[in-house]
């Protein structure tokens, strides 16, 4: 008869491990970063699972990284994320993954003669934060970048410190824009009312496009985008929606057949743009 070893090591891939939270940047009111210490690798646009016991759990993405940790920019919406914001400096917060799909930096954004587009709205941004920082610091990797970053009003504006190092960097070329208000520095309007400010037409065929923000900025960025003569296959977004188990097991992010938690959250628009609820 066949025993198991009882002492063989079974894995669990729900199991969250703790890491101590190593610092927490007030960037609004309502949005905290948390840096966490962390040394795995991971690909930019990727997401955790960080949880709280008796509060329970969250997929957030990852927006910064350095030696020994990582960044993650939460908006207090909910039960976890309050509890989140009641944590400090030296708690240990609870977390699994990396997990999902990645933005493809390497294989289609970076190049000498590549330019990248990225269109944010609202923390859409911290999603593409570790890629704009990417080439921030080796801007040999592009030929240009232009990014379009846009907020409800000042209350809601994000990483004000890498937002100024992007907007005087060479290779970058910046727009912030609040929906209905002024400041200075900033433009009015939707992010989509400044799409025809990009000159697509000047980049030739060599360029690509990141879109990430909630779905309906996302959908009328696309239009708008195409439009503009910008074909589909050259757009990327991120769709996170209702991910809750990241490994494809609770059916909850599912469309159709796709379970976004697993073949996203970055995408391909033309097949992101087939997912409908």
């Amino acid at each position: 008869m066949w025993t198991k070893n009882v002492s063989e090591k079974i894995d669990n891939i729900m199991k969250p491990e703790a890491h101590r939270i190593l610092g927490i940047t007030h960037e609004t009111q309502a949005e905290f970063t948390f840096r966490v210490a962390f040394d795995a690798p991971f690909e930019d646009g990727q997401f955790c699972m960080l949880s709280i016991p008796k509060f329970g759990e969250a997929p957030i993405s990852i927006s910064g990284r350095g030696e020994g940790y990582v960044d993650f920019t939460i908006r207090k919406v909910g039960r976890l994320t309050k509890g989140l914001f009641d944590l400090r400096e030296g708690s240990t917060l609870f977390l699994r993954g990396p997990y999902g799909s990645s933005w493809p930096v390497e294989d289609v954004f970076a190049g000498p003669d590549k330019t990248l587009v990225v269109i944010s709205g609202g923390t859409g941004l911290a999603p593409v934060r570790t890629t704009l920082n990417r080439f921030y610091d080796n801007q040999d990797q592009i030929k240009d970048l232009y990014l379009i970053s846009g907020f409800k009003d000042m209350d809601a504006v994000l990483f004000d410190e890498d937002r100024e190092k992007w907007a005087k960097a060479e290779k970058f070329h910046t727009l912030y824009t609040l929906d209905d208000s002024e400041a200075p520095g900033f433009e009015t309007g939707m992010v989509t009312a400044h799409l025809d400010k990009i000159p697509f037409e000047s980049f030739g065929d060599n360029y690509c496009v990141a879109v990430v923000g909630p779905p309906p900025m996302m959908h009328f960025t696309a239009l708008g985008l195409m439009k503009l003569g910008v074909p589909a296959e050259k757009i990327w977004v991120s769709y996170e929606r209702k991910m809750q188990c990241a490994v494809g097991k609770c059916g909850h992010c599912k469309i159709n057949e796709t379970y976004v938690c697993l073949e996203g959250p970055v995408f391909h628009y033309p097949r992101a743009r087939e997912l409908f609820d």
